[in-house]
């Protein structure tokens, strides 16, 4: 009985645990989602740097080449997570992509923006700016606004 209850585990199909992504995948999946958006968007090599965090030019310039390179730091990966939030927000209120797209540079008279546009505000260069745009998406979705 011991025999064929080992030959039964052996046959059985190793299960392991599905493997987490690791920081440099997440670092390179997420600077390529960035890259894409930023081409959506149209924006600028300095407005990108921005909303990255303001890295260094050359280092920007690299992760753009290479993402598969970098190993962003906590701040980076928050600022992505927040930026592929807005643009998935925006792709479920706005279905259409032009509209969606352009929503980030049309002025908003919405409190978080006060007649400026949403782009503005995640220009100032801060993660709590990212934070509003992103709470703001959030309640309209939710209709909480």
């Amino acid at each position: 009985m011991a025999h064929a209850a080992r030959a039964a585990q052996a046959e059985a199909p190793i299960r392991r645990p599905l493997q987490e992504p690791s920081f440099a995948e997440m670092s390179a999946a997420g600077l390529r989602a960035f890259f894409n958006i930023a081409r959506d968007w149209d924006l600028s090599a300095d407005e990108q740097i921005v909303l990255l965090g303001s890295p260094g030019r050359s280092t920007f310039f690299k992760w753009k080449q290479a993402p598969e390179t970098a190993r962003l730091g906590r701040d980076t990966l928050e600022r992505l997570s927040l930026l592929l939030g807005i643009y998935k927000a925006l792709q479920i209120l706005l279905p259409q992509p032009s509209a969606a797209d352009n929503w980030v540079k049309r002025p908003n008279s919405a409190p978080p923006f006060g007649g400026r546009r949403a782009l503005d505000r995640m220009l100032a260069g801060n993660i709590s700016d990212l934070v509003a745009v992103r709470q703001y998406l959030d309640a309209m979705r939710g209709g909480w606004a």
